[in-house]
Parts: C-alpha cells; sequence; structure tokens
C-alpha cells in the first residue's frame, strides 16, 4: 500500500497549496485511515487562512494533529471523515470521524477516531465539529423549558445551535441573521428566523455567534432583564467594541464565553470529550441536518476554495470537501 499522501496547507496568509508527504509507519496502536470528506470550519479557518490568529493564541489554537507553527506555513483543519484500512481488526472497514487536517490518508492512534453510528452517513458527519461547540454552547448557556432564546448569527455553529435549543421542551427560538438568505436553512431545520429589524427581545438566553461587533451588540439589546449572552464567536486579532453603557448595568446582564476546547463547567465532572463526542454523532442521526451543508468541491481545489470562502461567504454555511 502507498505510503505518500496529499495534505492541504496554508504555505503564507491568504495562500494555500496541496503537499505530498510520506506516512509514518503503521504501529501496534494506530489506524491509516483513508480520507472520505472534510468540512470547512469557515469562521475559524478563515481567520487561520488569513494569518490572523493572535501569538498569545498560538498554543492554545493549535488543532489535533496540526502540522507547522502559525501564521504559516500550517496545517490546519479538524473535521474528516473516512474509512480506516489498517488498525485493530474491530476498526478496519469501520467509518470514522477524527479532528485532523484537510489530507487524504493518515495515520493517528486509535483513541484519536470516533467510530459512526451505522445511521449517520460520513458525507453528514463532516458536521460534527460544529454540531459540538454548538453542544457545548448550549451548556454553557444553561437554559431552561420554556425559556425564550435568541441565536444571533445563522452561520454553521450559530445555525446548529438554535436546532440544539429549539429541541428543548417548551422553549421559544428565534435564529436572527443580516443575510434573509439563511431563512430557507431555518425553516429546513424547523427554526423561525428574524432579521435583526424583525427580531423579538426579552430573551431569557442569548447566543451569539455572528463573529461581529454589531451583532454582539443586538445581542446586548434583546436580552432580557438579567439574562445571560453567552459568546460563540471567536474574532481572532480583530479588536471589538462592547457597548457596555446603555441598559448593561440596569438591566444586570451576563456576558459570558463559550470555548469547545474544555467542556462547559456544569458539565466537567461526569462528561469527558470522547462522552461528548459519542453524543455529537448520535445526534447527526436526523437526516435533516444534510441541509447546513451548502456546497461540496473535490480535494484538488481546496486551495481555489479556502481563498474563496476567507474573502466572501456568501451564502455558505459548512462547504465539503470531497476525497
Amino acid at each position: 500500500m502507498s505510503t505518500d499522501a496529499r495534505a492541504f496547507w496554508v504555505a503564507e496568509p491568504g495562500r494555500g497549496e496541496i503537499r505530498t508527504e510520506t506516512l509514518r509507519a503503521v504501529a501496534g496502536d494506530d489506524v491509516l485511515v483513508r480520507a472520505l470528506f472534510s468540512g470547512i470550519s469557515r469562521g475559524t479557518e478563515a481567520l487561520v487562512f488569513g494569518g490572523r490568529v493572535p501569538q498569545s493564541e498560538w498554543g492554545r489554537m493549535r488543532a489535533p494533529f496540526q502540522e507547522g507553527e502559525f501564521p504559516a506555513p500550517v496545517k490546519y483543519g479538524y473535521s474528516v471523515t473516512g474509512i480506516v484500512e489498517e488498525g485493530p481488526a474491530e476498526l478496519v472497514g469501520r467509518h470514522v470521524f477524527v479532528l485532523h487536517p484537510h489530507q487524504t490518508r493518515f495515520v493517528v492512534p486509535a483513541t484519536a477516531v470516533h467510530v459512526l453510528p451505522d445511521e449517520v452517513p460520513p458525507s453528514r458527519a463532516v458536521l460534527a465539529a460544529n454540531l459540538e461547540t454548538a453542544l457545548n454552547g448550549i451548556w454553557d448557556a444553561r437554559p431552561h423549558v420554556g425559556d425564550r432564546i435568541t441565536v444571533i448569527g445563522a452561520g454553521t455553529v450559530g445555525t446548529l445551535t438554535a436546532w440544539l435549543a429549539s429541541r428543548l421542551p417548551e422553549c421559544v427560538v428565534e435564529l436572527v441573521d443580516t443575510n434573509p438568505q439563511r431563512a430557507g436553512v431555518a425553516a429546513a431545520l424547523g427554526v423561525p428566523f428574524a432579521t435583526p429589524e424583525t427580531a423579538e427581545g426579552d430573551a431569557d438566553v442569548v447566543i451569539h455567534a455572528s463573529g461581529s461587533p454589531a451583532g454582539l451588540e443586538l445581542a446586548l439589546n434583546l436580552a432580557a432583564l438579567e439574562a445571560s449572552i453567552v459568546e460563540l464567536s471567536w474574532y481572532g486579532d480583530h479588536v471589538v467594541t462592547v457597548p457596555l453603557g446603555g441598559a448593561f448595568h440596569s438591566k444586570r446582564l451576563t456576558l459570558a464565553s463559550s470555548q469547545v476546547g474544555r467542556i462547559a463547567p456544569a458539565q466537567r465532572a461526569r462528561w469527558d470529550h470522547h462522552r461528548r463526542m459519542r453524543l455529537t454523532l448520535d445526534m447527526l442521526r436526523e437526516p435533516l441536518l444534510d441541509a447546513v451543508i451548502t456546497g461540496e468541491s473535490p480535494f484538488d481545489l481546496l486551495p481555489e476554495v479556502m481563498a474563496g470562502l476567507a474573502q466572501r461567504s456568501g451564502d455558505v454555511l459548512c462547504h465539503r470537501i470531497r476525497y
């Protein structure tokens, strides 16, 4: 079997390329995975592609199996599905999800792969990393039965967060975005949609995922008395002005961060990353989630695709790469 693989690298900020590399030998506790699909986590990967990871975050922002260093050259990404070609007998031939950069084939420890449930196709499982982020955001927000929940930003993470929130009993959920074209995906998921001009106020919980200062300001404005605003956006090196005047203090609002690298504090004593990922993959049994995948391209075009997504997102949510 060939020991060569092809991988996508950010060669320099704003330019990607596909490089050939030699795989290490498969040891006793390893698996060889042949990639089938990968997903572009557009918000974070656009910042990485543009060289916009602050130096203070170079260590914390490292992805599993990343090679190279920020800002470039760096091999980055974390949403690959594939099939195990070599390794323990119980894994060979199984479809798996791996937090790995975009690459045709790779060798990783067997503990790094997550076997897909039989009902979850590899083409949909590229959503796992973003859905895991959404799940952790819901845990951090800690909504209650019957809450009014507003999610601002109908990108991949925001849309998946709104879908999760809509499954909570008797909760009234609204997904808000400046792009009215996102209403179609929201409808496919059964989530009410609004623009900033039509959004309802007095939300018990607001989750912000737009990645824009204007979205964060809207979140503060839509929050009800003593409500919580959970920030899911990551801004890279962009300095954000937060309007903490106005009613922020009189409404006694709480602004909190959420980040998928750590289990939400309320769950941390009982959950680990493997348990959280198993739950995430189980939730991907829902066929309607295919609506969040809005495009697909072959691996060979990934440098051009990434450059285009970094410059203009348009109506793209999750863009899938086919191997």
